[in-house]
């Protein structure tokens, strides 16, 4: 089964970022990662209000995808912040 192509918007296509408590060192941190699909499903559905059906239709994916990836990055974010992990952002498609 192959992977439908998701349409990300405005990211350069090979990059990571991280984000981590300050004064920690990335040696002694666990680390979450969001893929570059889940960074632009909760950039469009939790920053720029698109709810799930209107997301689906901007990526060219069905609604439950966008319910699957949201849930998932929601879940990575909120694990970084209460467990103190990194968050690292993999802008590969």
């Amino acid at each position: 089964m192959s992977r439908k192509k998701f349409k990300i918007c405005g990211r350069p296509e090979d990059y990571e970022k991280y984000f981590k408590p300050a004064g920690v060192f990335f040696e002694m941190l666990q680390e979450n990662e969001l893929s570059a699909e889940e960074l632009e499903v909760i950039k469009l559905c939790d920053f720029e209000n698109y709810n799930q059906t209107e997301a689906a239709s901007l990526l060219r994916v069905s609604r439950t995808t966008i319910q699957r990836l949201l849930k998932s990055a929601r879940f990575k974010i909120t694990d970084s912040i209460l467990n103190s992990k990194a968050v690292k952002i993999n802008g590969k498609n």
